[in-house]
């Protein structure tokens, strides 16, 4: 899986950068189609922004963003609305498949 992590307008400390790339790592544990993560920080006064993209495969991409004063807050609250936006979308791929009737169990 691809990580791609891009700053606007602002330095973005390590330790921030590898917390990122640790969670984005995670992605897959909630939908196996995750192909790529694009990460953006920007920084707008003092507000710290943070922009996750989830690339997947055969669907449209999911977009999260996060705001906080500080890195470690904005990365937090995009990964809280991407892992919620994956799981939704996993749990409703699933509850809408069909279920066994009783015709289609005889036929076998």
């Amino acid at each position: 899986m691809r990580v791609q992590i891009t700053a606007r307008h602002c330095e973005i400390p390590d330790s921030v950068r590898e917390r990122a790339h640790e969670l984005a790592e995670k992605l897959p544990r909630f939908d196996t189609r995750v192909s790529g993560v694009e990460l953006v920080f920007d920084e707008e006064r003092r507000t710290r922004k943070v922009e996750g993209i989830v690339s997947r495969d055969r669907t449209s991409p999911i977009v999260a963003h996060g705001e906080s004063p500080e890195w470690p807050g904005a990365v937090d609250a995009m990964f809280d609305r991407l892992t919620r936006q994956l799981r939704r979308q996993r749990a409703q791929a699933v509850d809408h498949q069909a279920t066994p009737t009783a015709g289609d169990l005889l036929e076998d």
